[in-house]
């Protein structure tokens, strides 16, 4: 699970609680993208793929410290890996994330706004 090598770093680099909280919300974070109804994925564009990774891992606390950060980790790796990148700058990428923690921003202005940041790398 690259995410977990992901988060292993972010908490190295930052001294926090190292550890899985619930691993069932792990797995279900890290299947977002590749989750489909009918025959027909959720999520269809990699924006959107990226965002329900992302939100996944922010909002169902798989690990003990460092979920915004691994959640805004893993969805920037993820837009890097399919040749995309966020625009925004780091400080407006921090205040989106935590706005999305906090639940001031729901998770299709979440999308919305990821949608309007990001470009080709």
């Amino acid at each position: 699970m690259e995410v977990l090598d992901l988060h292993h770093q972010i908490i190295q680099q930052s001294q926090g609680a190292m550890g899985i909280r619930d691993l069932g919300s792990l797995e279900s974070a890290i299947a977002q993208p590749r989750m489909t109804f009918g025959g027909q994925y959720l999520y269809p564009t990699i924006v959107d793929k990226a965002s329900a990774l992302g939100f996944s891992i922010v909002m169902n606390h798989p690990f003990l410290d460092g979920n915004k950060r691994t959640g805004h980790g893993a969805m920037e790796t993820f837009l890097v890996l399919n040749g995309l990148e966020i625009n925004a700058f780091v400080d407006e990428q921090e205040r989106v994330i935590l706005a999305l923690a906090s639940g001031e921003l729901e998770r299709v202005a979440f999308t919305n706004w990821l949608r309007q940041n990001v470009g080709a790398s």
